[in-house]
């Protein structure tokens, strides 16, 4: 077997499996293979084995893998922090926004989203750990970011994201994501229907899993270590 199909296939099982201990259907949860750093070729070979939603952190490498699988049929994430300077691209090349913190970069989006394409899918990125180094918002300001990006007619919002800092145990993994799916369910309980937590990794999947996650991004797992230096953990 290839070490593709092996390490997808090994993947594939540990959703399953934490899936079903958490009383949930296997296909409740997505998979986004995070390709940050990979070449396309590595992202053609799980798209030969039925993988087709990838997230990406660089415009500009996206943009060059977009080129060189043109015509595979992907789905193209984009999981790293927006700027200002890179939202046209982003509104006009992707299909979901993983890291919106923004409203001026919310307004950007929906502005720039070509009208001959569907609502941009976004998720708005908590910052449920109170990280100095993480990008997204406070819990407290969600609610009010959320209004205003569901109003936006060029944007879908569809629910929540958030990277939380590494954890040494299960339930500590499980602490921060417990909290971002209760603010999903109290913004739920306010009129904001969000069906999307776009949460938990490679080392911790199962915690997000058992906590509700409906997409996992998934980097390392898939393809095997980065180069050094390829980056901050971001699958």
């Amino acid at each position: 077997m290839s070490e593709p199909f092996d390490r997808l296939q090994a993947v594939r099982a540990r959703i399953a499996t934490a899936a079903a201990a958490a009383g949930r259907a296997e296909d409740s949860v997505r998979l986004l293979a995070v390709g940050k750093t990979r070449p396309p070729e590595d992202l053609a070979a799980l798209r030969a084995l039925g993988q087709r939603a990838f997230g990406e952190n660089y415009v500009q490498e996206a943009e060059a893998k977009m080129a060189a699988l043109a015509g595979l049929d992907l789905e193209w994430h984009y999981i790293g922090r927006v700027q200002t300077n890179k939202t046209r691209p982003i509104a006009e090349r992707f299909h979901w926004v993983h890291g919106l913190a923004d409203l001026h970069h919310a307004r950007r989006l929906n502005e720039q989203r070509p009208p001959d394409l569907p609502p941009l899918h976004v998720c708005i990125q908590v910052n449920v750990s109170g990280e100095r180094s993480k990008g997204g918002v406070s819990p407290e300001a969600v609610a009010e970011l959320a209004r205003a990006v569901s109003a936006l007619p060029r944007l879908r919002l569809r629910g929540l994201m958030t990277i939380p800092a590494p954890a040494a145990t299960p339930e500590a993994q499980r602490a921060p994501y417990r909290a971002l799916r209760e603010l999903r369910d109290r913004l739920g309980a306010g009129g904001l229907e969000l069906d999307t937590l776009s949460m938990g990794m490679s080392d911790d999947l199962e915690a997000a899993i058992v906590e509700g996650a409906t997409l996992v991004r998934v980097g390392t797992a898939l393809f095997g270590p980065r180069p050094a230096g390829a980056g901050a953990r971001l699958g």
